[in-house]
């Protein structure tokens, strides 16, 4: 698919009131979705996906990312930088059941470091550190479904 025409669907989805979009030609797709605070995904195979970050994050998240929120279960997060989940998948703390996980609690981590895998849609998509510092709280568990937004590590 030619870059200016995926250059314009990511215009006509900025613009639109729209949270995805995906258009197919022949063998060739492209998904664009809104996911607040989330960097662009882009997959090596004949489908493209890549996430657009919304302009500017909603204020009741960028409150709750401050504040400790309760979770299920009624607990309260951890005090520090809440990485919240960009999608609705499966989680998985490593990439192969006989792998160690990627992080562990305590684990000082820097930006861009890998986390967490969310599969989404048959596609694996790499859960990056978004601030740099030490793994307080692993909130997701291994191979159980993650719903968008839902909080998945603790940062200090």
């Amino acid at each position: 698919m030619d870059l200016r025409k995926i250059k314009k669907l990511i215009d006509i989805l900025e613009e639109s009131n729209l949270a995805e979009l995906e258009i197919k030609e022949g063998e060739e797709s492209v998904r664009l979705s809104r996911v607040p605070k989330a960097s662009a995904i882009a997959s090596v195979a004949p489908v493209t996906h890549v996430q657009v970050p919304t302009a500017a994050p909603a204020p009741a998240h960028a409150a709750s990312a401050l504040a400790p929120a309760p979770i299920a279960g009624g607990k309260e997060l951890p005090p520090g930088h809440v990485l919240r989940s960009p999608m609705v998948g499966t989680f998985y703390a490593s990439a192969n059941p006989e792998s160690p996980p990627f992080v562990k609690v305590g684990q000082p981590v820097k930006i861009g470091d890998t986390l967490g895998i969310i599969e989404a849609m048959k596609m694996f998509n790499q859960i990056e550190a978004d601030a740099a510092g030490t793994v307080l709280a692993i909130l997701a568990t291994s191979g159980q479904p993650v719903e968008f937004d839902e909080p998945l590590f603790v940062i200090g």
